[in-house]
């Protein structure tokens, strides 16, 4: 039973979740494991992305947000083998609503591949460690998150600083990144030329960015940029999304395809190489035109034209979101990578458990822990104490019958030696002795002293025992008193046991019952209706029915086999009852002994 008892500790602990291999700093108490799949089992990107800013969205489905400081000042993420810091910009971070948007430049994006990165935090003391201007290489020239408070102009992300010279019209909270921008047709958003946005003649640009049109108009611009008689416009034609170089005045379209939906999110790309400006629509090519960029040097306009345009062309109306300039052609696979990215969430970036720094993840187990509500942790508690009484109780029991079991089979085999010569020859033997005190922890030997003492008290003044049939049958009432005696030795504290089977489901359940109920009236309360705020609350109740089985099963199992060792012991006791009663009758039957007691 004690090996029995090892070897279920064993499994137990084999069940806690695997050990963490190494720690990059030892100041970070938790981390989080992120893979970047592009195998075709993930994201199917078999082409480099190159240096990719990849989205990290956190949300109470992924992440619990505990540990962690009120503004994510403490999080770090390091790359694969543990031991490098990536550059990160924490765009929204919110941990009472659940959600965190942070960018992490990634130096090489997978290919066809996967990759891990880690997700470091828990430092009360560390200081806030992103770096917004670092973390987008330095082609980008612009990147608008538009997460600034409404009234405020948008700020660039990358160390160029092209902020933008006037406000949005206003900023609408659901954006395909968190905040968007959004126009209505009137109003554009004006960027002041400078240097790093200039783009010589020839030369290469990139334009990215988010659209979801709330109505369908000719001619509505998303990018435009005319200086003298030349242009680069980009926008939608009803719906159809075009790209227009005007070279002196003479200009070239994209050939029309299918239009936008619309308040739909699309993505928008346009990559100019010095030979073709390809025009991209969701991460795909949609059309190209076969010209070079012209020079240009002036400022430029989002969602709509430029001052003294020409007629014929329209603001946009609608949301622009995760607007990207770029003075290099991006690749065809790094828009493919954002769309993926940026967008709903897909099977490219899969988050991973939550680790402690002493080595235990706790992963989905961590996420039921830390939903228990109190009354479930009191129920638990409960059946924990339980758990460790019932061991107790089986660690006690086993070693107790099984000495008893040995000290029987010892008893037996002397008595064997001694009971045809001498019946009571056992009963002078020194106690104090190694026989002795093996015979002490035997049962039988206590029965027998039992009988050996009712057999002394029936001694006379001359020394001579009298024993007659009524009092072989005394002697008989005081060894089953006795063995009734010995009987409750061997049952104590199993009722225990009997407690645990029984009461150990139930109380489970119990605590299972309540936090269900409390689960859903709290979702009554906050009126929020999705997997992720049912599921923390299910499984942690769900862990007060496990806690139970988990009390009754060990107790189930060490419950039947005690009660099959204690019957073994009391029906030798039962025969070594009928035995010696047998042997003192017959004794005591010969012509020397007399049994009426003369």
């Amino acid at each position: 039973m004690k090996r029995a008892l090892f070897l279920l500790l064993t499994v137990l602990v084999g069940f806690l979740p695997g050990v963490a291999n190494a720690w990059w700093q030892n100041d970070w108490s938790y981390r989080k494991a992120i893979t970047i799949d592009t195998s075709p089992k993930g994201g199917n990107i078999a082409e480099s992305a190159g240096r990719v800013p990849l989205l990290i969205r956190l949300h109470s489905g992924n992440f619990q947000f505990d540990g962690l400081e009120d503004n994510g000042a403490d999080i770090r993420f390091v790359a694969a083998d543990d031991k490098t810091p990536l550059n990160y910009q924490i765009q929204q971070y919110d941990p009472v609503l659940g959600v965190a948007l942070i960018w992490v430049d990634v130096a090489q994006f997978p290919a066809g591949a996967t990759q891990n990165i880690w997700m470091y935090y828990g430092n009360k003391k560390a200081p806030d460690g992103s770096k917004p201007a670092e973390t987008f290489d330095p082609d980008y020239t612009l990147v608008y998150h538009f997460n600034d408070a409404a009234g405020t102009p948008p700020k660039d992300s990358t160390a160029y600083g092209n902020h933008a010279q006037n406000a949005p019209l206003r900023i609408a909270e659901d954006g395909i990144v968190g905040k968007a921008a959004q126009f209505n047709g009137s109003m554009p958003l004006k960027l002041a030329a400078s240097p790093s946005l200039a783009v010589p003649e020839g030369g290469s640009f990139s334009f990215s960015a988010w659209v979801k049109p709330n109505a369908l108009a000719p001619q509505s611009l998303l990018y435009s940029r005319r200086d003298g008689a030349h242009a680069l416009l980009i926008g939608l034609d009803n719906g159809v999304p075009f790209a227009e170089v005007d070279n002196a005045g003479a200009p070239q379209r994209s050939a029309a395809g299918a239009a936008l939906p619309v308040n739909q999110w699309t993505q928008i790309a346009v990559s100019a190489d010095g030979k073709n400006v390809t025009l991209y629509v969701g991460g795909k090519q949609y059309a190209q035109v076969p010209a070079a960029l012209p020079a240009l040097n002036t400022p430029a306009a989002v969602g709509g034209d430029v001052d003294n345009a020409p007629a014929g062309f329209s603001g946009f109306s609608g949301e622009i979101d995760e607007l990207r300039l770029s003075k290099v052609a991006r690749s065809p696979t790094l828009f493919a990578v954002d769309v993926m990215s940026q967008g709903a969430e897909s099977k490219l970036v899969n988050y991973g458990a939550d680790e402690k720094q002493s080595g235990f993840g706790f992963g989905y187990f961590g996420v039921i822990v830390k939903s228990v509500t109190v009354d479930a942790w009191v129920v638990i508690g409960i059946l924990l104490l339980m758990a460790f009484v019932s061991w107790f109780v089986m660690w006690n029991k086993a070693s107790y019958v099984g000495t008893v079991d040995k000290a029987n089979g010892f008893f037996v085999r002397r008595f064997r030696e001694v009971a045809g010569k001498h019946l009571v020859g056992l009963a002078h033997i020194d106690e104090k002795s190694d026989d002795g005190r093996r015979l002490r922890e035997s049962s039988l030997y206590r029965l027998y002293r039992a009988g050996v003492a009712e057999i002394h008290s029936r001694v006379d003044g001359s020394g001579r025992t009298l024993i007659t049939a009524e009092s072989i049958e005394a002697i008989r009432a005081t060894m089953d008193a006795t063995l009734v005696r010995e009987n409750q030795r061997l049952s104590k504290s199993m009722v225990l046991l009997t407690i645990a089977i029984s009461g150990g489901p139930f109380l489970g359940l119990l605590g299972t019952v309540v936090g269900v109920m409390i689960t859903f009236a709290a979702i009554a309360a906050a009126g929020d209706v999705n997997v992720n705020a049912i599921a923390p609350g299910i499984a942690a109740a769900l862990l007060a029915t496990v806690t139970g089985l988990f009390v009754a099963i060990p107790a189930l199992f060490g419950y039947n086999y005690l009660l099959i060792r204690n019957k073994n012991v009391t029906a030798n006791m039962q025969v070594f009852v009928d035995e010696f009663v047998t042997r003192l009758a017959e004794a005591h039957s010969s012509p020397d002994h007399s049994l009426a007691g003369n």
